[in-house]
């Protein structure tokens, strides 16, 4: 029972963490009403750069892991079936994930290069060249659009039909032991 239930527990976590990996990475930040040096009207600073950056790679590497999440997806649906399950809208569901998995995949391993050059950032992720890092974001960040505009809300479409099946079989309540 606790694997099943962690299973399902994983299975959600990695399908929230594709969802929150498909949002935009790009968000606005504005200077604190008491903020001593704010950053000049349209500049990008280094540190807003490096924030960028980093939850760029965050969301590349949730996205390494899609293949992964898909096979234990699909241990879990397997499951599920074998226990009389109705999983007919979450395997659709899933098997279009799956789908737009592997036609974003070359988008995917094509940003890989930019990742590796990291240019105007150094190994740890802070900005050596300043134009050369916004370059990078930017071109970083036109992939990461791409991915998410190829995968056309199938991981949203997963993530509904994962909460409908929750609902319409909940969990077992446990009962006290004495």
């Amino acid at each position: 029972m606790m694997k099943i239930l962690f299973k399902k527990t994983v299975l959600l976590a990695l399908v929230a963490a594709l969802g929150v990996g498909s949002l935009s990475v790009f968000g606005v930040s504005a200077a604190g009403w008491n903020d001593p040096n704010p950053p000049p009207q349209g500049e990008m600073t280094n540190e807003r750069l490096e924030q960028i950056w980093s939850k760029q790679l965050r969301a590349y590497e949730i996205l390494g892991k899609t293949e992964e999440f898909i096979r234990k997806a699909r241990q879990l649906t397997d499951h599920a079936a074998q226990n009389g399950k109705d999983i007919s809208a979450v395997q659709a569901a899933l098997d279009a994930f799956a789908d737009a998995a592997k036609d974003a995949k070359p988008i995917y391993e094509s940003a890989q290069s930019i990742v590796d050059s990291h240019a105007g950032f150094d190994a740890g992720g802070k900005v050596t060249d300043a134009e050369q890092a916004k370059e990078t974001v930017r071109a970083m960040g036109e992939k990461l659009k791409e991915i998410k505009e190829t995968m056309g809300g199938a991981g949203k479409a997963l993530r509904d039909a994962i909460r409908a099946f929750r609902e319409a079989n909940p969990r077992p309540e446990k009962t006290p032991t004495p």
